[in-house]
């Protein structure tokens, strides 16, 4: 079945160019020109119950911006989001990731390379989906098949994750990082390695992403008091705190 794709680029031929190439490679894709637009249509995709695979949005958009739209998309679930745009400072980068974006490309790009991105994004999400439990782990599952760490629990079979019995949401990859930390929580992961165990291959992100996932993660935690509870092992990357 093709991958359902929408497409938000205000810049008609910058968008049909993006449509064409992907519907060439096995994925049906949905064009919005605005943030109104997309706005409707994620609506209208929630109330029918056929949401879109993955979302490609431009930031500078009429009507409703793109980060506003990426928020709007995280109330929705887990679906992955790349954001194609002209910005390329690493202060930007970060504030994507930040406001929920799995990925994202600065333009111009290669139409190659969003195709493999977005390959890699569907990928991820399929195997989010029912994906085997990471081998070598040195946490053992209890009898109600979920995973502790003192004030921590994580089901992974529903993938949620709870803190003193209250429900904490994270975006996939901020879930998919603290599976990985709490099913091996003696180990100290490298930034890069973190993601290829969580995701059980090499990824497209850069390192410096990484640090602002556990920062929104953390941050996420603070609240409850257990944000201390990944450590920054400085000039390797993270652990969980003894």
């Amino acid at each position: 079945m093709a991958a359902h794709i929408l497409i938000i680029e205000d810049d008609a031929d910058i968008n049909e160019v993006m449509a064409t190439h992907l519907s060439r490679n096995a994925c049906a894709c949905t064009q919005a020109y605005s943030g109104s637009e997309a706005r409707m249509l994620l609506e209208s995709s929630q109330r029918s119950g056929l949401a879109y695979d993955l979302v490609i949005t431009d930031l500078m958009l009429p009507g409703i911006r793109g980060e506003k739209l990426v928020e709007l998309i995280r109330g929705y679930g887990d679906v992955p989001v790349i954001v194609v745009s002209a910005l390329g400072e690493p202060a930007g980068k970060a504030e994507l990731l930040r406001c929920g974006a799995d990925d994202y490309l600065v333009k111009p790009f290669d139409l190659d390379e969003l195709l493999a991105r977005v390959t890699v994004q569907l990928r991820h999400a399929a195997r989010a989906e029912g994906r085997l439990a990471i081998s070598g782990s040195q946490e053992k599952a209890e009898g109600d098949g979920r995973l502790r760490y003192k004030d921590w629990v994580i089901d992974s079979s529903a993938r949620t994750f709870r803190v003193a019995g209250e429900p904490i949401k994270l975006t996939r990859i901020e879930y998919n990082i603290v599976e990985a930390l709490v099913r091996r929580p003696k180990k100290v992961f490298t930034k890069q390695e973190l993601f290829e165990v969580a995701w059980n291959e090499e990824c497209f992100i850069e390192e410096k992403a990484i640090n602002v996932h556990v920062s929104n993660i953390r941050g996420k935690l603070k609240p409850s008091g257990t944000d201390s509870y990944i450590e920054t092992v400085w000039g390797i990357g993270f652990k969980l705190a003894e």
